[in-house]
């Protein structure tokens, strides 16, 4: 039922979409209202019709709340005042142009001293291991990596060993665009905030398609064309406490005002906005968020898990390609190791010929945990068994 509602806001979508992770399909109501702004800047100027964005963030803080209500301002945050937990207001928001710029605005601004040690994972996003690597080489950071297990997902021993030796901060992919493993992110969340070291959360690929209430994270990295369904070019952070050292790798005149020549951060994740960038794309991830809401949260989530699991069990052994992930896996990114004789971008043109679309993930995406380029299929709600059924008998058919 829940996919038929999904589907049926949508009077166009893909023939065959199975990519999901990479780019989902905006509903009818997301799509107005992005053309509807750009309309509003063409006739008034852009300017003139700066939409207030509260409403739109307020939703937003919602995505980390287990209850889907915003919950009191500051009513998570610590008391050693770094912030973290489930509480978050609107003031905790901040949009940005993508994940990618998010996490470089983030990262690129903490003020860790010199030989501070971070903590990650192999399963890290390729462009946040290369910025860490270019911060740590900048700054004299040390980066050290987590231990995981077989599935690459994190030890949470091995994480309470690595708090306790020392970090002063870690970053964690909630589930990876490379592997749909669905990373321990409330144990992860509980360990940080036992250790006093504040956690960042990649949840780019799970808002939208997983619960990640209950993480207690210090800040979450968010994009719109994902899971949520919202139009391209917006991304966001949630930073529901902020500590002094936090602040953005760019200062900005509307988050930041001069005090005695010095440039100061305004309160709230306002420092982190550019205030130049895609508005109608802001405006419409808001009506993205709402939408999901009403839909249901809990039950779009085991929607998505009930289709990522079948899957994964149709596709499993099909033309002798590889499930890289546990079948049963409560996520809808399936991830497929070729076998001899075939590959990804070969799999690829078949799907497409059968009008099929599917993802790939190369091995730049994730450079530690990858060893060659893996097919990526992410159904997007709603998406008929006999779908994977044909993609099964494409893979099938070198």
């Amino acid at each position: 039922m829940i996919g038929k509602t999904w589907r049926a806001a949508r009077s166009v979508v893909p023939p065959g979409h199975l990519d999901a992770a990479g780019c989902n399909v905006p509903s009818d109501q997301v799509f107005d209202a992005v053309v509807g702004h750009l309309r509003l800047e063409r006739g008034r100027g852009g300017y003139a019709v700066a939409p207030d964005l509260t409403e739109a963030k307020a939703s937003l803080t919602t995505l980390i709340t287990a209850d889907g209500q915003t919950p009191s301002v500051g009513s998570l945050i610590g008391a050693d005042g770094r912030g973290g937990g489930d509480g978050a207001s609107p003031g905790d928001v901040a949009f940005v142009e993508s994940g990618t710029a998010a996490m470089a605005a983030l990262l690129g601004g903490w003020r860790l001293p010199p030989g501070s040690r971070v903590g990650f994972a192999r399963t890290e996003y390729g462009s946040t291991l290369m910025l860490l690597r270019r911060l740590a080489a900048g700054r004299s950071w040390t980066l050290v990596e987590l231990p995981v297990d077989a599935d690459s997902r994190l030890d949470l021993d091995g994480l309470g060993s690595a708090l306790a030796t020392g970090l002063d901060l870690v970053t964690l992919v909630h589930i990876a665009s490379h592997r749909g493993v669905v990373q321990p992110a409330r144990e992860a969340g509980a360990l940080c905030r036992a250790a006093g070291v504040p956690l960042v959360l990649d949840a780019c690929q799970s808002f939208g398609h997983t619960d990640v209430s209950g993480a207690g994270a210090t800040a979450y990295v968010g994009t719109s064309r994902k899971w949520l369904a919202g139009p391209r070019g917006a991304g966001f952070l949630i930073v529901p406490g902020l500590a002094a050292e936090m602040d953005a790798a760019a200062p900005a005149l509307g988050g930041h005002v001069w005090a005695d020549d010095v440039p100061e951060p305004l309160p709230g994740a306002i420092r982190y906005e550019s205030s130049e960038g895609a508005i109608a794309s802001r405006v419409g991830l808001g009506v993205a968020v709402r939408e999901y809401q009403e839909l249901g949260p809990a039950d779009l989530h085991e929607h998505m898990a009930d289709l990522g699991r079948t899957a994964r069990h149709l596709l499993h052994g099909a033309g002798g390609w590889q499930v890289a992930e546990p079948l049963d896996e409560p996520s809808a990114i399936v991830t497929l190791r070729p076998p001899a004789g075939d590959s990804v971008e070969a799999a690829r043109a078949r799907a497409a010929g059968a009008g099929l679309l599917v993802g790939a993930a190369p091995v730049a995406r994730a450079p530690l945990d990858l060893r060659e380029p893996v097919l990526r299929v992410s159904p997007a709600p709603g998406t008929e068994p006999e779908t994977l059924r044909t993609l099964a008998r494409v893979l099938s058919a070198p």
